[in-house]
């Protein structure tokens, strides 16, 4: 078994293209909140008459953040509320200089997302457009002064690269550096979005100590979906004083379906491919005193050669420096699939490593040649269950448990897209 640190964080690019409106209580969707006041005119003057129309007051739009106001998050969106109701049809946020700042609605219609931050100590005007249940065009314009950029802010990752192409298992895992406060966590996840081409639902789970987030649908992705992730983070204030401190995105691929199931009865690993078995190798476990870990876990990290070392560990017996061949990632503990030649004799019939999944050389082989980062890796019927947070776990529980640990309500079958 052998040990490492755990890998930096993972960022790429991201283009989030939808736009939708906001509709009123007159319609079917969630009512808008959106913008400042305009003036029309009323109808026009009876046929014949010499006077002018008299001019009617449009009641005015409400914009958030307020006209005049200061010190406003660079994560702000912008939110605005037709009064009696109504469809917001466009937003302009722009700064003194004519910069615009491309965004777009919410699906739920509850505010509009610019879709990078603001800059820090900028003024932004927010000129937006609607059409009341009435049917007469609102407008309202709200000006106000982002903070300056704050001197406490928490580390965030994303273990995912823009161009990359993984398992159907991968999952999206957000990090942070010291862990979001519970309390905190449901406006976070708002900020953290995730589109799935096709569409497949899915939700967020929180670990107990906030430090990472794992999103998921209810079933391994469908192969060839393309995942894109915004983060969204740069600005968020947290409660205790701390900010975010940058977006970061990601646009990757899910390739072929492949999966490892291994049982410990059989010490067999039985590898599918598109739901066809395409080979059983003869494995090696984790002996009574270090068992391999029962669960459902992915392939995190491969190196074709390395180095274990864990000359640290308090058992001499499980002292060791050893050139490893094949090394394939399942758990931060040091769970790996690797190849084995000193344990060739007894794959498939006993366990004698230190908690890794040990195959022959050719195997080994075979297997690293074949498999990407998220395939997914089952093993079952040890002495051990793996614990949450050792690895990528988000599929080693039910979804049931898996929406049990979201920071938001999660409606049946998954969550859809933000926008």
């Amino acid at each position: 078994m052998g040990r490492f640190a755990r890998g930096g964080a993972m960022v790429g690019a991201l283009v989030l293209t939808a736009s939708l409106a906001l509709t009123g209580c007159g319609g079917d969707q969630k009512k808008p909140e959106f913008v400042s006041g305009a003036q029309q005119t009323g109808a026009p003057a009876a046929v014949g008459s010499t006077d002018a129309p008299s001019p009617q007051a449009v009641a005015p739009l409400t914009v958030s953040p307020a006209d005049g106001a200061d010190d406003r998050p660079v994560s702000s969106e912008i939110r605005a509320k037709i009064p009696g109701g109504g469809e917001v049809t466009k937003v302009v946020l722009a700064t003194a200089d004519g910069d615009t700042v491309e965004g777009q609605l919410r699906r739920d219609g509850s505010s509009w997302v610019p879709s990078k931050p603001l800059k820090y100590r900028t003024r932004y005007t927010a000129t937006v457009t609607g059409t009341g249940t009435d049917g007469q065009t609102h407008r309202g314009t709200s000006s106000f002064t982002t903070m300056a950029k704050p001197k406490s802010m928490i580390g965030s990752g994303l273990y995912m690269f823009s161009g990359k192409t993984y398992g159907v298992a991968m999952p999206v895992v957000a990090e942070f550096s010291p862990g979001i406060p519970k309390k905190d966590r449901a406006a976070v996840q708002k900020r953290m979005f995730v589109q799935t081409d096709p569409p497949q639902r899915g939700a967020w789970h929180w670990l107990y100590n906030g430090t990472q987030a794992y999103y998921r649908a209810p079933e391994y992705w469908k192969p060839g979906t393309t995942i894109t992730v915004r983060l969204a983070l740069a600005g968020i204030p947290l409660s205790n004083g701390r900010y975010g401190n940058v977006d970061r995105v990601a646009t990757a691929k899910i390739g072929r379906s492949f999966e490892m199931k291994v049982d410990n009865a059989t010490k067999r690993m039985t590898v599918y491919q598109d739901g066809a078995v395409i080979r059983t190798l003869p494995v090696s476990l984790g002996k009574k005193s270090t068992p391999s870990s029962s669960g459902t876990m992915v392939v995190m990290e491969k190196k074709e050669s390395t180095v274990f070392d864990t000359r640290d560990e308090p058992d001499p017996d499980n002292q060791y420096v050893t050139k490893i061949d094949f090394a394939q990632r399942l758990t931060w503990g040091g769970e790996y699939i690797h190849s084995a030649p000193w344990s060739e004799g007894v794959q498939g019939r006993e366990n004698v490593s230190h908690g890794c999944v040990n195959v022959s050389m050719a195997n080994g082989r075979w297997l690293f040649a074949r498999t990407l980062i998220g395939d997914p890796v089952t093993v079952r019927g040890t002495e051990r269950k793996l614990v949450p947070g050792n690895g990528w776990t988000a599929w080693s529980m039910s979804w049931s448990e898996f929406v049990e640990g979201s920071a938001l309500p999660v409606p049946e079958g998954g969550a859809g897209p933000a926008f």
